[in-house]
């Protein structure tokens, strides 16, 4: 398991952008998930480094 944080605001990111977030769960600023440590999962999160952090 890997926990991210949304770290900053979607507002002007990109429609794909968008769309990963919300596929990753995420719906307010600051939230943490835990989420599958698999390739699908760590590809998503590759693609929104910008707007998220990996907390250990």
């Amino acid at each position: 398991m890997i926990k991210v944080k949304l770290i900053k605001s979607t507002i002007g990111a990109k429609p794909k952008q968008k769309k990963t977030i919300q596929a990753l769960g995420f719906k307010k600023l600051n939230q943490v998930r835990e989420l599958p440590k698999n390739e699908a999962v760590l590809g998503m999160i590759k693609k929104v480094d910008n707007f998220v952090e990996v907390v250990e």
